[in-house]
């Protein structure tokens, strides 16, 4: 994940729970349902989680009044403060990204919401292949994010947002590592993990996979 993305979150940080609330009329379509797909995640989860880009911390908030246990890796120096005030010292967040994290962790479910796309397919596919040996056999991924049914329906993703002149959301789509069904069903299923996904609104799905 490079280090770009990093500055965009601290850039992001302050306004970030605003523009998830529905303020900012690009993006409103894509945290459509925004509270409830967080507690779906939540809800799948069990055990000691491990989090991976809580941002402002909204998810870590969820696992914690579920009762689990929760370590959140989040890039942000400033996206990290903002997480660490709301969980008040209930929860671990610390420095970190989807590669680098503790390796010596008890990990019962791997969570993550509206970050995996930062990572290209190879690297999702690196990614998947460390938490496979991470989790214990009935362990979960669960996922929240933006995600297509097919190459045909992300590029028209992109042209219905040019059409309705919402260009900053169209310049996201371009320049991020949107995924399909089919690439992230069959990395998955190459390393051992069944999978279900369930959409939850235009651009996100929900992704729960069980590892064998």
């Amino acid at each position: 994940m490079g280090n770009h993305f990093v500055e965009l979150f601290d850039q992001w940080a302050n306004s970030y729970d605003q523009t998830v609330a529905g303020h900012d009329i690009e993006y409103r379509d894509v945290f459509i349902h925004y509270d409830e797909i967080l507690q779906q995640v939540a809800d799948r989860s069990f055990g000691h989680v491990l989090e991976f880009g809580p941002g402002t911390g909204n998810l870590t908030v969820k696992l914690i009044i579920k009762g689990l246990s929760v370590i959140g890796v989040e890039p942000s120096s400033v996206m990290r403060q903002i997480a660490q005030e709301k969980v008040a010292g209930r929860a671990k967040i610390i420095e970190g990204h989807f590669f680098h994290f503790p390796q010596n962790l008890t990990v019962q479910t791997i969570a993550s919401s509206y970050a995996f796309h930062h990572l290209t397919d190879g690297e999702k596919a690196e990614a998947i292949a460390s938490y496979r040996n991470l989790l214990p056999s009935g362990g979960k991924i669960v996922f929240a994010d933006t995600i297509y049914e097919s190459v045909k329906s992300y590029q028209k993703a992109i042209r219905d947002a040019l059409q309705k002149g919402f260009h900053n959301l169209a310049h996201d789509l371009q320049s991020e590592y949107y995924t399909t069904l089919p690439v992230l069903t069959g990395i998955l299923n190459q390393n051992g993990f069944d999978v279900e996904f369930e959409q939850c609104n235009d651009f996100v799905w929900i992704m729960e996979a069980i590892k064998r």
